[in-house]
C-alpha cells in the first residue's frame, strides 16, 4: 500500500450471496471506489476478515471504515468490530429502500433498471459520508 492509500477510506459491504440488498451494497461499493471517489476510497474483501487474514485486520484498523450491510444480521459491521475495528458509518440498504420503495430489485443476479437505480441513491450516501469524513479530517 502506497503513502497515498494511508488516506482512503475502506468501504465493506456485505457478502449477502444470495441476496438482493446484499447484491446493492456490492454495487455501490463499486460506484463509489470506482467512479464517485476513487482516489478517496477503496473495498475490502469481507471474507478476508472473516477469514482472519492479518493484513486485512490491520487496514481495518488503521483506515476509517464505512460498512454497508444488506441484511438484520449486519455481518460487515460485526466482523469490523471483530478484529478491533470500528465503522465510522454502518450504512443499511434496507432503509434505503424503505425511503425508496418504488426502487424494486429485480433478481439477485440481476438488479434491473429499479435495482441500480437504489444502489446509485445508495452510493451517492456513502460518498456524503466520505466527504464528511474527508472534511473532518482536514481540520
Amino acid at each position: 500500500m502506497s503513502s497515498s492509500d494511508d488516506h482512503k477510506v475502506l468501504i465493506i459491504p456485505c457478502s449477502g450471496i444470495g441476496k438482493a440488498f446484499g447484491s446493492v451494497g456490492r454495487e455501490a461499493t463499486y460506484l463509489v471506489t470506482e467512479e464517485l471517489r476513487p482516489d478517496e476510497t477503496e473495498t475490502l474483501c469481507l471474507s478476508l476478515l472473516t477469514l482472519g487474514d492479518e493484513e486485512a485486520g490491520y487496514r481495518v484498523r488503521k483506515h476509517p471504515v464505512i460498512t454497508i450491510d444488506g441484511c438484520p444480521k449486519a455481518c460487515a459491521e460485526a466482523n469490523v468490530k471483530s478484529v478491533g475495528g470500528r465503522s465510522v458509518a454502518n450504512i443499511k440498504v434496507v432503509e434505503i429502500y424503505r425511503e425508496h420503495r418504488d426502487l424494486r430489485v429485480a433478481s439477485v443476479l440481476e438488479l434491473g433498471e429499479p435495482g441500480r437505480k437504489l444502489a446509485a441513491i445508495l452510493a451517492e450516501k456513502v460518498a456524503v459520508e466520505v466527504d464528511a469524513l474527508k472534511t473532518t479530517e482536514a481540520r
